[in-house]
């Protein structure tokens, strides 16, 4: 019997929020779309990461009410709050603004998305502050960051050892040159706090040819942080349906469980699943024990 598949990075919109304009902008990124391809390839839940972009003002509501509806227990929200594209960005009051969010909305976790450039925002009060009301929530963090920020995120986990940071898409890493490789020496250190977690997932973005699956050289990238972090800590996502430019939903899924051939066949299973099952049932035992 194969080990059960979860996707830990997933969208869903109402509208479809990129450009250029496309034909099905009322379907290319709904729920429905979502489920179809989960169910195509044999995945049994996802985290659904919300994000109020173009179009899509209240995605968190429109992700949270169709799930009810039509996936009660297959699909895992984490909300959207004060990313880069809302007007409360690093802006005071981010606890409070969790609190409300948690307490209308069954959250699995929060997701914050950063600019390129740090701010010095992640070693201030509010992010102490947020961190710890996540915790006690037992919210997963799941950080849409680049290298520059991982020194900084490496002093709060270990400020906060019971948070658990899930860090989107190879940690933002490009397979590109020198810089490249230089970020990733950024990205390696934080393997030293235990509970930084790496999503192996946005493939098309960390390689050099986005549109050449099964991306050889993010894959590499893939090698080392598994070499540092170890298997136990990366869990899978396939960024659908973001990734349709450049790949297929079985593409993104083979890309690890094919591919990456130099993971043994346990690893593969922890990071196609076992990883996120794992993180998403401590969190609920977290909660249910403050209860």
């Amino acid at each position: 019997m194969s080990a059960a598949v979860l996707d830990s990075h997933t969208h869903a919109w109402g509208r479809w929020p990129y450009r250029p304009s496309v034909p099905d902008p009322a379907t290319r990124g709904s729920l429905e779309q979502l489920l179809f391809e989960m169910d195509a390839n044999d995945v049994e839940a996802a985290a659904v990461v919300c994000a109020s972009i173009e179009g899509n003002p209240d995605n968190l509501g429109y992700v949270a009410e169709a799930a009810s509806k039509v996936a009660a227990g297959r699909l895992h929200l984490i909300a959207d709050l004060d990313c880069t594209w809302s007007a409360t960005y690093h802006s005071p009051g981010a606890p409070e603004r969790l609190e409300r969010l948690a307490d209308r909305y069954p959250l699995a976790g929060v997701t914050h998305y950063v600019e390129t450039d740090n701010d010095g925002w992640l070693l201030g009060t509010e992010a102490d502050e947020l961190v710890a009301a996540a915790t006690e929530r037992g919210l997963l963090l799941s950080l849409a960051l680049g290298p520059a920020w991982f020194s900084d995120l490496c002093t709060l986990a270990s400020r906060h050892r019971g948070a658990v940071f899930l860090c989107h898409h190879l940690g933002g890493l490009s397979a590109a040159g020198s810089a490249g490789m230089a970020a990733l020496d950024q990205v390696l250190a934080a393997s030293a706090q235990p509970n930084i977690y790496l999503k192996a997932s946005g493939f098309h973005y960390c390689s050099q040819r986005p549109w050449d699956h099964p991306w050889h050289d993010a894959l590499g990238v893939l090698r080392a942080l598994a070499g540092a972090f170890g298997a136990g800590r990366l869990c899978w996502g396939s960024d659908f349906p973001a990734s349709r430019p450049f790949c297929t939903y079985r593409q993104s899924l083979e890309a690890v469980r094919t591919h990456a051939e130099f993971l043994a066949t346990t690893e593969r299973d922890a990071i196609l699943g076992g990883n996120l099952s794992g993180l998403l049932a401590g969190r609920r035992t977290t909660t249910e024990e403050k209860r």
